[in-house]
């Protein structure tokens, strides 16, 4: 009997977010401890253009899992463990969704409109409010570090899944099915 997978486009969507967020955490750490510089500028607009594309395919991500029942976890899996896979999850998505709101109303208050890939403006949602700002800059930065914890756990579950328990949790994730 074959395994229960995720859809092509869940998993599509699950790996390009993952390696999108993983790049943008990085480039968000690395970057606030730069000098002004040009560069600091440059990485700051990557990193606020991967925070609304994050945004977008959430949004996409979220009418999909609404619209396509995941593959049900192992029936012999213990009730704690679904609850905890279930809670990850509902966060996972709350965090990636908070997090760029969270930016974007940061960039508004400081007065950093957002203009997605030099070209499309991104109306501000707030007006330039200097508190404000450095109160939505540390909601960001710890969201990130929350974000950063959540991750931790959910790849050593995966991890844990596939070399300790021996079950197929993670090979439903992956793109191509390893023999």
């Amino acid at each position: 009997m074959s395994t229960p997978r995720y859809t092509g486009i869940a998993k599509g969507l699950h790996w390009l977010i993952g390696l999108m967020i993983l790049v943008s955490l990085g480039v968000g750490l690395y970057m606030v401890d730069l000098k002004l510089s040009p560069t600091k500028l440059q990485l700051y607009s990557w990193h606020k253009w991967a925070g609304v594309t994050i945004f977008a395919l959430v949004l996409v991500r979220c009418i999909w899992r609404l619209t396509h029942t995941p593959p049900p976890l192992p029936d012999d899996m213990p009730r704690w463990q679904r609850l905890v896979a279930e809670g990850t999850h509902y966060m996972l998505y709350a965090l990636m969704i908070a997090i760029p709101l969270s930016g974007w109303l940061m960039s508004s208050a400081k007065g950093f409109q957002t203009v997605y890939f030099g070209v499309l403006p991104i109306p501000d949602l707030l007006g330039k409010n200097k508190e404000l700002g450095e109160t939505l800059n540390l909601v960001h930065q710890y969201l990130n570090y929350t974000m950063i914890a959540i991750i931790l756990v959910h790849i050593a579950a995966a991890l844990k899944h596939h070399f300790i328990d021996k079950d197929d949790i993670l090979r439903r994730m992956l793109p191509a099915r390893p023999h």
